[in-house]
């Protein structure tokens, strides 16, 4: 008791209140893991080929225009075009062509630019500048906007934005005035603006000065390639994710960085030194034999945390569906038990989902539209409750959200910013052997289907009487236990031999009919 009162007065954090960064460095993968007090909070991933394009921007060029879907496609130098938006194509970003379209309008009045100017603006051959804000989903290319933002440690720079603020998760009225009092000491310049992150909370003046010019000089380097650089072309990428994380973890709550790479250990003290001399101390190199996830063990509570099926503490447990429209999250009481109130046990059992259901949408990185069916509650106010834990919870998400209270049919609807790839679709592939399904048909049915085609392909090949079946190994079980006799009316029908034979190799529904003369498919 003692010895933690001591601890506390120097600043020491025990083992369950600290925050630890962990970056681990491998030549075909780079993952981190944010922990509290030892539990994964969040999880990226990052392959060398599969590196996410959030966030570059392109000199781009206009490859057609769709009134009907009010959007241009642009190419951006990737197989697939990039999709703008008629709302997202801001006219700032092309000073000549605006300048062109007030002329038309009344004198000495600037007109207001509509969907109507945009065809106008942006014809296609046209050249324009953007920036990804979703890359690339499933069959969709990546989605982008004029609207440019170059996010920086403590504040985001809009270059053709004149709006200035501060994030809206800083909520205390106190800060904020402050907080706006600096925005307004910077030297933006004219016609730019700046939003003020909620890492710049409770720092002083000379952490934004410092970022701004960081900022300002990535922007001036923007600009020289748009004046140099034929489209389609990267004007800025973004950094990998071991920068991008240090730029947006690295807070004064986070106690330690720890680094498995000799390289990445470097690349991070250069960029934390360049930001705040007194965090070098925080970054650390894992030296131990045991690997730095396993040590901490992040590979269990990821692996965990990925099932379909998330066992909560109580007993009860969250049942997780990604699908390409909607993600469902379905509470269920499980192995809970509760004492004499049974709608107090439910209330209990709802807040502790609710609070892992914001957890599990940050580790998979799910987005979309996004509904949770909780345990039915009789009360108003306990519905009301659920809704506030979790909206709570979802305040320290970084991706935008928007919550709608629990329904009629105890359901909490919400939508999730998508900017790529959830964590599943990103480390599995398409089973080969249900195809994405997650049943596969059982042997009786691939009976009832071989012995169907069979009977179809020698009544269409009628010159055609000695075929080869070939399967797998437990529909010929199946062939050969349960309905032998079956084929063997079959056969004397068709007046054919047929023989089968067992392929290890092939899925459950996959068979192959032969010629057995020429060793041909029959189709």
């Amino acid at each position: 008791m003692i010895l933690e009162k001591i601890k506390r007065m120097f600043g020491v954090k025990s083992k369950e209140e600290r925050r630890s960064l962990l970056l681990s460095v491998e030549p075909l993968e780079k993952r981190v893991a944010l922990l509290e007090g030892g539990v994964v909070e969040e999880f990226s991933i990052e392959r060398e080929g599969d590196r996410s394009i959030s966030g570059n921007i392109y000199k781009a060029r206009v490859h057609n225009v769709e009134p009907s879907l009010k959007a241009l496609f642009v190419d951006i130098g990737l197989e697939k075009n990039g999709f703008l938006h008629f709302w997202d194509a801001v006219p700032a970003a092309m000073d000549e062509q605006i300048e062109a379209v007030e002329r038309r309008g009344n004198r000495g009045r600037k007109p207001r630019i509509t969907s109507n100017d945009i065809p106008r603006l942006y014809p296609a051959g046209a050249e324009v500048i953007v920036q990804v804000n979703k890359g690339p989903i499933g069959t969709k290319g990546a989605r982008v906007t004029t609207n440019l933002s170059l996010p920086g440690r403590y504040l985001v720079l809009m270059p053709f934005g004149e709006m200035s603020g501060v994030s809206r998760k800083i909520e205390d009225p106190a800060e904020r005035t402050r907080l706006r009092k600096i925005l307004q000491e910077l030297d933006v310049p004219d016609g730019m603006g700046v939003i003020l992150r909620t890492n710049g909370e409770g720092l002083q003046t000379r952490y934004f000065v410092r970022d701004l010019a960081l900022l300002l000089e990535q922007w001036r380097k923007v600009e020289e390639g748009m004046r140099s650089k034929n489209a389609p072309a990267v004007l800025l990428e973004e950094p990998d994710l071991v920068e991008r994380s240090v730029r947006d973890f690295l807070t004064e709550e986070v106690d330690e960085v720890l680094v498995d790479n000799e390289d990445a250990e470097k690349r991070v003290r250069d960029m934390v030194g360049a930001i705040s001399k007194r965090s070098l101390r925080k970054v650390k190199r894992h030296l131990a034999p045991e690997p730095l996830f396993e040590a901490y063990g992040v590979n269990r509570q990821i692996e965990n945390a990925l099932r379909r099926q998330i066992w909560l503490k109580s007993g009860a447990y969250l049942v997780v569906d990604e699908t390409e429209a909607l993600v469902s999250i379905d509470v269920n009481t499980g192995k809970s038990r509760g004492g004499k109130d049974h709608d107090d046990t439910i209330l209990r059992t709802n807040l502790e989902a609710a609070e892992e259901a914001a957890r599990q949408l940050r580790l998979r990185n799910l987005g979309g539209i996004i509904v949770i069916d909780f345990i039915d509650m009789r009360a108003r106010r306990d519905q009301i409750a659920v809704y506030e834990k979790f909206k709570q919870c979802l305040r320290r998400d970084r991706a935008r959200t928007n919550t709608l209270p629990i329904s009629q049919l105890g359901l909490l609807e919400m939508t999730r910013q998508r900017v790529q790839e959830s964590i599943r679709k990103a480390v599995h592939m398409e089973c080969p052997c249900c195809r994405g399904k997650g049943m596969v048909k059982s042997f009786e049915t691939m009976s009832v289907e071989i012995q169907r085609e069979i009977s179809r392909v020698l009544r269409t090949h009628p010159d055609v009487h000695e075929i080869k079946i070939t399967v797998h190994p437990g529909v010929l079980h199946r062939l050969r236990t349960e309905d032998d006799e079956l084929l063997a009316q079959l056969q004397r029908r068709s007046t054919g031999q047929f023989s089968f034979k067992a392929d290890p190799n092939a899925n459950v529904e996959d068979f192959k009919i032969l010629n057995a003369a020429t060793d041909q498919p029959l189709e």
